[in-house]
């Protein structure tokens, strides 16, 4: 078991992890922005170190203030919590490298399964079915509107990186395809630090079932049952 890690958000997911470890005996580094210096998770982690500016692309993004301020407070791993790194597979290597331990999936599942783009191609060479959409990636708003107009609209710009219903739009027109396409790039570029695009077809009210699959390092694996996700706001399950 560790003896201390280093938590990478804030928040709510930043307390839920220091009382997991309080009932566990494992100490607590958090990381903190200047906006959260006098938040819950700050007063409640055995020790706070400050990385950064408000912004979260010069604080909870900044990959190597995290790895140096984990190193230097000896920490043996770092637990990302969800969004900002917890999928980012050049972050999880950069753990490895540096010899901590990332709390979460390896680089290379990151990294097939992490990003979007990534994951539906994968899912097509395996043969699974998957919405139409963009081949790849779509770097203009200008190329956004041609797979458009192939796939039809209404169609939906996601980000590639994206989570939590962040850098999502949705365009039923031609005329909604720039500001669709400038506005989830720029709020990707802000929440995830990568701004890459893709696209895919909009299926109007569609039921959205997902499971949930859990494995470790040893090859257990485990499926954890299916959730109805139909319900949402913004783009976000409820």
């Amino acid at each position: 078991m560790f003896k201390r890690i280093l938590i990478a958000n804030r928040g709510e997911i930043a307390l839920r992890i220091i009382r997991c470890c309080r009932e566990m005996d494992v100490e607590t580094v958090i990381v903190y922005s200047t906006a959260d210096k006098d938040s819950l998770a700050v007063m409640a982690a055995d020790k706070a170190v400050c990385i950064g500016p408000a912004k979260a692309a010069e604080s909870y993004l900044n990959q190597d203030a995290i790895i140096e301020t984990a190193i230097l407070t000896g920490c043996e791993a770092v637990h990302p919590g969800y969004g900002f790194l917890s999928e980012n597979a050049a972050f999880a290597r950069k753990c490895e490298e540096n010899n901590l331990i990332f709390i979460g999936p390896s680089a290379d599942i990151i990294s097939s399964m992490g990003d979007k783009q990534s994951a539906r191609q994968l899912m097509i060479e395996c043969g699974v079915p998957v919405v139409p959409g963009s081949d790849g990636l779509v770097a203009t708003a200008e190329e956004a509107a041609h797979i458009a107009e192939r796939i039809g609209y209404p169609v939906l710009i996601k980000a590639s990186a994206g989570g939590g219903g962040k850098g999502m739009r949705k365009a039923f027109s031609r005329e909604d395809i720039e500001n669709a396409f400038e506005t989830a790039k720029s709020e990707a570029k802000a929440a995830f630090g990568n701004d890459d695009m893709y696209i895919e077809k909009l299926i109007i009210n569609p039921r959205h079932i997902e499971i949930q699959i859990l494995a470790d390092k040893y090859g257990n694996t485990i499926y954890l049952g299916e959730r109805d996700c139909s319900i949402q706001r913004n783009n976000q399950k409820l």
